[in-house]
């Protein structure tokens, strides 16, 4: 296992590879196949959730591989946010990966119906328990992060969301940068929508590159980590190949003014 992806650190001096795999949909024989390719190419970042059901499957592709080499994220369900819930839905997503600890663990969905300080108190106690080595909540917005920095007793390190070049979201990477909480960008392609974008065809011209690495490298320099999921071999090497070249300030410039706005998954937060 090779190190060809670069790490950032985090506010509580863990780091992360800047690159990982989204696993969503990435289950059984096939889904163990393409983690394990990954392995090989260099990947060492995979992001898994108790709701993706394929926790036992990135557990069957990761064993045998030295645990430390490893960054291992996992989610636990809005449903399960109150404070035992949280303990036992941790304890179970660690017995499916087979691994004695995650590196990272996030709140994959906030719920107004459980407090907030609760669940990360529970947080916290896996933390203290060396179960969890760093804290961090998913689809968050300003207005949940606000609440949770308000009444959470630990650093929240990432915010994991929805974030590529049809959904530019400025003020939410303004606010954690402020924060000094990393943004980790899902679904970084939008599913491939962007693969006809115009702006992102002439700068992957420009640099030899394809649109993806155009998409990709933008994220990193805007410094977001980026989970793109991959289950062909070529694209899982281009998902990677962006260390060894940037983007310039009038190509970001381009992509941040991209007109098209396009959200893939629906926030129908009312609080």
């Amino acid at each position: 296992m090779s190190e060809r992806i670069y790490k950032v650190k985090l506010q509580d001096n863990n780091e992360i590879p800047a690159v990982g795999l989204g696993t969503w949909r990435l289950s059984g024989r096939e889904g163990i196949s393409v983690i394990r390719k990954a392995i090989d190419l260099g990947y060492t970042h995979f992001d898994t959730a108790e709701m993706y059901d394929n926790e036992s499957d990135v557990g069957m592709a990761i064993h045998g591989c030295k645990r430390s080499k490893l960054f291992i994220t996992s989610k636990v369900w809005p449903n399960h946010l109150h404070y035992n819930d949280v303990i036992t839905a941790c304890e179970s997503s660690l017995k499916k990966l087979g691994i004695d600890y995650l590196d990272l663990y996030l709140i994959h969905w906030p719920n107004e119906s459980v407090s907030m300080e609760e669940t990360l108190d529970a947080m916290c106690e896996l933390q203290k328990r060396e179960l969890v080595k760093s804290i961090g909540v998913s689809n968050f917005t300003i207005t949940h992060l606000e609440k949770a920095l308000r009444v959470g007793p630990t650093n929240i390190v990432t915010n994991q969301v929805e974030f590529h070049p049809y959904l530019y979201q400025k003020e939410l990477l303004e606010y954690c940068t402020a924060h000094n909480i990393i943004l980790t960008a899902y679904s970084p392609i939008a599913r491939g929508e962007i693969l006809k974008e115009p702006v992102l065809i002439s700068i992957a011209k420009d640099h030899g590159k394809t649109t993806v690495q155009v998409a990709l490298r933008w994220l990193l320099q805007k410094g977001l980590i980026a989970i793109p999921k991959a289950s062909k071999e070529k694209h899982l090497k281009e998902n990677i190949a962006l260390f060894d070249w940037s983007l310039t300030e009038d190509d970001i410039s381009s992509i941040d003014n991209i007109p098209e706005e396009k959200r893939l998954v629906n926030l129908s937060f009312n609080w």
